[in-house]
């Protein structure tokens, strides 16, 4: 199989559901449908043993919604939200998620949502080579300025802003937290909190409900608190 192919599977408990979204799967040959499960507890146990980059989860399902689902996965693959209930939308994007559809969904909006994927992946495969180069370029004022990745000890949301931090100087750059997450390499910075991005290897201290980077404390959410007490714990033994 191609590189460029990516592993999907599809959560939700109507076999009506399924049978869409599968056949608008089989005409993108970007994608291969790996595992179809009807509530999330399948799910999970699928994820435990199996790489996958895409999830289409339904949110209403017996046993365990999607969002609960979301909530106890450590580290859950790229999710489009695939659901009849709009009302859901903002606190799904709490927690990472990609897209947003309604059903019935039909095959533009698909697309879009599939678009936005690729894209994300396409800005993933360009952190092997932020590696080498070591810095990140960000707007600040009406200046684009280079900062050294080995520098930055976290970075905070301002809206559209981001204030990135390091010993020398702070910078208040044009740029999401989102965007700044995916210019950073995942080995060294990840999310602490929705507003917090963190230099992993900076980390002084680790409290229960925040961490601490130069006596400066930052908080912890709840829906990072495990991933990053996994990270940190494998940094630790490293």
């Amino acid at each position: 199989m191609s590189q460029f192919v990516k592993k999907c599977i599809i959560i939700d408990d109507e076999p009506a559901a399924h049978y869409v979204l599968a056949n608008y799967i089989k005409q993108n040959p970007s994608l291969e449908l790996v595992f179809q499960g009807y509530n999330g507890l399948e799910a999970m146990e699928y994820l435990e043993s199996n790489d996958v980059d895409l999830m289409f989860l339904d949110i209403d399902m017996p046993e365990i919604s999607g969002i609960e689902m979301l909530q106890k996965l450590a580290n859950p693959p790229r999710t489009i939200l695939t659901t009849a209930y709009s009302e859901f939308a903002l606190e799904s994007y709490e927690y990472g998620v990609l897209d947003y559809l309604l059903k019935p969904i039909y095959y533009p909006r698909f697309v879009k949502a599939l678009d936005r994927f690729f894209e994300i992946e396409a800005t993933r495969q360009g952190e092997d080579h932020q590696e080498e180069t070591g810095s990140i370029h960000v707007k600040v004022d009406s200046d684009t300025i280079e900062i050294e990745v080995s520098s930055i000890l976290y970075a905070q949301s301002y809206g559209n802003y981001v204030k990135i931090f390091t010993p020398k100087r702070n910078y208040l750059a044009t740029v999401t937290t989102n965007d700044l997450e995916k210019m950073l390499p995942s080995s060294q910075f990840m999310r602490a909190h929705k507003s917090y991005i963190i230099a992993l290897n900076k980390v002084d201290e680790v409290m229960k409900d925040h961490v601490v980077i130069k006596r400066n404390p930052i908080p912890i959410g709840i829906t990072y608190r495990r991933e990053l007490a996994e990270k940190l714990k494998h940094l630790i033994k490293n």
